[in-house]
């Protein structure tokens, strides 16, 4: 029988993706064959022509699970799937058989298998299908990943408790992530002293990676919907700051952070120059990801012939404001995807540095010495 793990958190974005990416690749350092699954999957794609959720999908392309992919995402849920599922077109005892069937195909195949939750432990409950009630299935104990924070952590923590104690499910660990570096120690000391009454330990997971939350020009692309001109080779690069150029052109440049994508109206031909001969320059090009121009008025056709050879990474809207794209832009959650490669190389850096992956596998040995 393969060892197992169920990956859950108190809310989204708190690093359930990251937690999986981490132990998939230190477990591969211990066991021959190690697994994954999204039993409920809420971000449908496809792989090799197969449905799947997203995160089952980056796993099989980063790790090379392809072979597997048939049992690692057994439902996908669409936009009509619960709809469907109250009115009686699916039936939750059909679903359950489904996520069933392949998790016994991949224990077949596996030592050690991830099973990744989805949101909070009561995601898919309208379907019978929470958290918690996937890992009773599964009879799989439970990692449950929060993010950094005393007081709304303990209390999240204490209501998710709940759901996973009804369901008669073990949760043997709490990983407290995105921990602010300076205050890393002191969190972890008043997290494990106000759950000290409970019998799973508090372990600290990563600091806060700006990098890892920060989104690449792709990523911005599919945001707005909008091709990327000038140079694609640097898609992938990593946007620390999204800055406005309202400002006179001096100003501007004078304020440039490192790694910005700046929004600048169409109508700002000298700013739009002067950025675009700036991102030439090696003093400049680390300071400067790209352009998002906005504006019904067209770029003069000077300006818009020198930013083409300037080569400046650029997405051109005219159905957006500066405002709207601001917003958009700043508000949106980055999620990673096999294309990132900056990121995954440093979350597997900080696995090997953070996480004692043998100490987190004998909490949770099939017969473990505490209690329930």
């Amino acid at each position: 029988m393969a060892r197992k793990i169920f990956i859950a958190a108190t809310g989204q974005n708190s690093g359930k993706t990251t937690t999986s990416v981490s132990l998939m690749h230190l477990a591969r350092k211990k066991y021959e064959r190690v697994g994954f699954i999204k039993p409920l999957g809420p971000k449908p794609t496809t792989l090799r022509r197969i449905a799947m959720d997203k995160d089952a999908a980056l796993m099989a392309r980063v790790f090379g699970l392809t072979r597997d992919i048939r049992f690692m995402s057994p439902v996908v849920v669409y936009p009509d799937t619960t709809r469907r599922v109250i009115d009686g077109e699916f039936s939750p005892r059909d679903l359950q058989t489904r996520i069933m069937d392949a998790y016994s195909e991949l224990e077949k195949r596996c030592d050690f298998i991830i099973i990744e939750g989805s949101g909070h432990p009561g995601v898919g409950s309208v379907m019978k299908l929470s958290n918690a009630r996937i890992a009773r299935m599964l009879d799989a104990p439970v990692l449950m990943v929060t993010g950094g924070g005393v007081g709304n952590v303990v209390d999240n923590v204490c209501m998710n408790l709940a759901l996973f104690e009804k369901e008669g499910v073990q949760v043997r660990a709490l990983l407290a992530n995105k921990l602010i570096p300076e205050k890393r120690d002191r969190i972890l000391d008043y997290l494990q002293r106000a759950l000290a009454d409970e019998h799973f330990p508090v372990i600290g997971g990563f600091d806060y990676q700006p990098i890892l939350a920060n989104p690449t020009l792709r990523r911005i692309s599919k945001l707005l919907e909008l091709p990327l001109h000038g140079n694609r080779r640097e898609m992938g690069r990593i946007i620390d700051n999204v800055q406005i150029g309202a400002a006179s052109t001096q100003r501007v440049t004078e304020m440039l952070r490192e790694s910005s994508l700046l929004i600048v109206t169409s109508s700002r031909d000298e700013l739009l120059v002067t950025l675009a001969n700036l991102y030439q320059m090696p003093e400049y090009r680390s300071k400067i990801v790209g352009l998002v121009i906005p504006g019904i008025i067209p770029v003069s056709t000077i300006t818009q012939q020198i930013i083409e050879r300037s080569n400046i990474p650029f997405m051109r809207t005219h159905s957006h404001s500066t405002a709207e794209l601001y917003h958009l832009i700043t508000e949106d959650v980055s999620k990673i995807t096999h294309e990132d490669t900056q990121k995954l190389d440093l979350i597997r850096t900080l696995a090997e540095r953070r996480l004692d992956f043998d100490a987190l596998d004998a909490l949770f040995d099939p017969a473990p010495a505490f209690g329930p």
